[in-house]
């Protein structure tokens, strides 16, 4: 198991350094809410690992939080609940605790993916949601020409597919979620039409791959990107995805029953 770090994140990237203006940058997207709720129809209860900062907790359900860092759990709204000090792989619940489990973003988080996911299976009664990216196409998203390290860093650490759905077991429907243009979650591809918010540092803190490069790489990386757009080559080679309304990117949700 990988050390805490003294915010408590479990994972490899310490959410009390980058997690600042996560709750800002990092919001729900009610389009993607849409199809979680969708994949939880039926559920009542249900427990969301690597909650955050809240992000996907639709008011149709009453939800468990698990989280590790404490500098998540601090962003977390008031009218949601508060959340508990965990980690996936050692959920504090009983056998079927609740009638479903969700995880949006978290898995390639887990330093056990395959433990933590059989908790989530061992506590849920019903369906469990995966909301991750397909590392099989992370590279294939217009950013890798410019911070190349950036997405071979996301598609180094996000599990294949077939990994998590063999782990989970029962029955499983794999779907790619399709991204909006104005899509209020500030993942990378959430800007696949506003290439500019990549020059926001607050955006790209948000998004924990950048925090894997150094910082002079960074830098150069987006230099290269500014000075794309400011010669318009950027809109030579996608300008056209500006007008696109949505992209099929490596956002895929898993939803998996007993």
């Amino acid at each position: 198991m990988r050390a805490h770090t003294s915010d408590g994140s479990a994972g490899d990237a310490d959410y009390g350094a980058i997690g600042v203006a996560y709750a800002r940058y990092r919001r729900p997207e009610p389009r993607i809410t849409a199809l979680i709720e969708q994949a939880l129809e039926g559920a009542r209860t249900v427990v969301n690992v690597g909650a955050g900062a809240g992000s996907y907790e639709s008011p149709r359900f009453t939800i468990t939080p698990v989280e590790p860092s404490a500098s998540m759990r601090a962003q977390r709204p008031a009218h949601l609940a508060e959340a508990v000090d965990g980690v996936a792989e050692r959920l504090p619940f009983d056998d079927d605790a609740f009638d479903a489990a969700m995880t949006t973003f978290s898995v390639h988080q887990w330093p056990d993916l395959a433990a933590g996911l059989r908790e989530m299976r061992r506590v849920a009664r019903g369906p469990v949601a995966v909301l991750t990216c397909d590392p099989d196409r992370v590279r294939g998203f217009w950013l890798y020409e410019y911070a190349p390290a950036v997405l071979d860093t996301e598609a180094r650490r996000y599990p294949a597919i077939d990994d998590i759905v063999a782990v989970l077991g029962g029955r499983a429907d794999v779907r790619t979620v399709p991204i909006p243009a104005d899509c209020v979650d500030g993942f990378n591809e959430a800007y696949y039409a506003r290439p500019e918010m990549l020059l926001d540092p607050a955006a790209r803190q948000s998004c924990s791959a950048w925090s894997f490069v150094e910082p002079a790489l960074a830098e150069r990386y987006t230099d290269r990107l500014r000075a794309a757009l400011d010669s318009g080559a950027w809109d030579d080679r996608y300008g056209r995805l500006r007008h696109q309304s949505e992209l099929h990117g490596s956002l895929v949700l898993i939803r998996a029953l007993p």
